[in-house]
């Protein structure tokens, strides 16, 4: 690793050592009111907590807010676009259901700017190049995020995955943030078209 690259490392860590703990505090009355509505309207627990592969494939805790209610066949709630309600969807095109993610970031699971956490089981599915997403932390946003979020094919994230990877500076992760402010006020790309979120990696649906 280059000396550049290592200097973009540390700064970039402190950087989220210090917007994670600072967002934490100043929206922690968002972060409580959220959570009791998701305890209203969905029930308990308020916390999605699921493992998904880190930096180098290591794996975590990722922490959201629940959006989707649970699995139930005898009310047919089994598909996520049964699960996924009104008030989830909301959360979703806000992104208030990632403010618990706040907590990964300040522990070192994550960044700020990154390849989103995706699922342990697409491990063994990427080829090589794609791959190449796991070399640094996963963010709470990222290239792909802000360049069709859900509405684009796997493929095309994973090449914006890989392109961030290559390209990363701070300048890119200030442009990223910005970006991702302006796509979540427009609420872009939320989901995949005839999808509730995005089909998974790996399927295909008619």
């Amino acid at each position: 690793m280059s000396a550049g690259r290592q200097a973009y490392d540390i700064v970039k860590r402190g950087l989220d050592i210090l917007i994670a703990a600072v967002a934490l505090v100043l929206l922690s009355p968002v972060i409580v009111a959220t959570a009791a509505l998701v305890a209203v309207r969905l029930g308990r627990p308020v916390l999605f907590a699921q493992p998904r592969p880190g930096r180098h494939g290591r794996i975590f805790t990722l922490y959201k807010f629940r959006s989707m209610r649970a699995v139930d066949a005898s009310r047919g709630w089994v598909s996520d676009a049964d699960r996924l309600t009104p008030f989830g969807a909301r959360l979703r095109a806000t992104s208030l259901d990632e403010l618990p993610s706040l907590w990964n970031v300040l522990r070192g699971d994550m960044s700020i700017v990154g390849p989103r956490p995706l699922l342990v089981e697409y491990l063994d599915r990427y080829t090589p190049e794609q791959a190449r997403r796991h070399q640094v932390r996963p963010g709470i946003t990222g290239l792909a995020q802000v360049t069709g979020r859900n509405a684009v094919t796997w493929e095309q994230r994973f090449a914006q995955d890989v392109r961030y990877v290559d390209r990363r500076s701070i300048g890119l992760d200030l442009r990223i943030v910005v970006a991702t402010i302006g796509a979540v006020w427009r609420r872009e790309g939320i989901t995949a078209e005839g999808q509730a979120t995005m089909a998974k990696f790996g399927e295909t649906h008619d």
